[in-house]
């Protein structure tokens, strides 16, 4: 049976795709359902919310098999599937216009540490790794760029949410997934020359919101040893109550934010002052569990509350952490109605 290069790690059975064209729906959801989670990352990072692009894979889907005919064989279907989804986030966006908000002031701060970006992304959501694996399977290479670390970090899904977004569209194309400027513009239905002017925009806009630190970072697929011992320090010391283990894996400026809420912390010692009530003393709130689970490829604390008179511990919030230098820099929380996505016991 022919075949036809794909992409990353694939590969499309001509037969499978004819078929798919002609109205086949087993062929079409079995051709399709091959790029789900790949077009689910790629609507990800196109709006930042996991649940948008949930959403926006099944409208390409719904706008792929309506147009099945259109699918002339010119470009692979990966590549026409990639057309559509870019579009229909385009679209959304167009619909939906949304902004980074002006940040607020800290409910607490040390005075010393250093401002975190001045703008806040209020919709940004967390990605759970165990959704990563079927986009890219530890043993397959180069299908691991598709989901690398570094394009699919909160930090990064921040920043490029200040794009444009077309802009947004022309990075994530030509910088993530190595598309030439031929085919973008062919996606785009654009031109080369406005591609590599959008992009040469594109760059410098995003390297404002990132981390000043962030060119030194390794690019990792893997959690590294040092984030592990990082996330155990970090869970001893919720579980354990002690805001001394907290302090000591805290970095000085690390600050904290809980979208879409606008609360956010800044400074190593101001998250301590802020989370030693509800730890230790007469207003702890309880007993806390956490698991260890990961997000973005980053470490994750999954932490469980119980509260006097339960017998169990039940989801409190999860805790996204960047690393630097061995501490934590960042924390991003999130609400417990992340729980089920990550695949955590409702109880424990």
């Amino acid at each position: 049976m022919d075949r036809v290069d794909a992409g990353p790690g694939r590969v499309e059975e001509t037969a499978v795709v004819t078929a798919a064209r002609a109205g086949d729906e087993s062929a079409f959801g079995t051709l399709t359902g091959s790029y789900r989670r790949e077009l689910q990352v790629h609507c990800y990072r196109m709006l930042g919310s996991f649940e948008d692009a949930e959403d926006l894979v099944q409208e390409t889907f719904l706008r792929a098999w309506r147009r099945r005919e259109t699918f002339q064989g010119r470009s692979t279907f990966r590549a026409w599937l990639y057309r559509i989804a870019t579009n229909a986030c385009l679209d959304f966006l167009d619909r939906h216009p949304r902004r980074p908000s002006p940040r607020q002031e800290p409910v607490l701060a040390d005075p010393g540490a250093a401002p975190p970006p001045p703008t806040e992304v209020s919709w940004l959501q967390p990605y759970p790794d165990r959704l990563l694996e079927p986009v890219a399977r530890r043993d397959a290479e180069p299908d691991s760029t598709v989901v690398a670390k570094e394009t699919i970090e909160l930090a990064f899904l921040a920043a490029i949410q200040h794009l444009p977004p077309r802009q947004r569209a022309v990075l994530i194309l030509r910088d993530v997934l190595g598309w030439s400027a031929s085919e973008t513009a062919a996606l785009l239905e654009t031109s080369v020359t406005a591609v590599k002017s959008a992009l040469q925009r594109a760059r410098p806009a995003l390297k404002e919101h990132l981390p000043p630190r962030r060119s030194e970072w390794t690019p990792s697929k893997d959690p590294t040893r040092e984030e592990r011992a990082v996330l155990q320090r970090y869970i001893d010391a919720v579980e354990k109550g002690d805001p001394a283990i907290l302090a000591g894996v805290l970095r000085d400026d690390a600050w904290q934010t809980m979208p879409p809420q606008p609360i956010w912390i800044r400074g190593g010692k101001a998250i301590v002052e802020a989370w030693t009530p509800a730890m230790v003393g007469p207003e702890a709130w309880g007993d806390w569990r956490v698991l260890p689970t990961w997000a973005n490829r980053q470490p994750v604390a999954a932490a469980y509350l119980r509260k006097a008179g339960d017998s169990e511990y039940r989801p409190a919030w999860l805790g996204v952490l960047r690393v630097e230098d061995g501490l934590v820099a960042e924390i991003t929380t999130f609400g417990d109605q992340y729980f089920p996505l990550f695949g955590l016991p409702p109880a424990l």
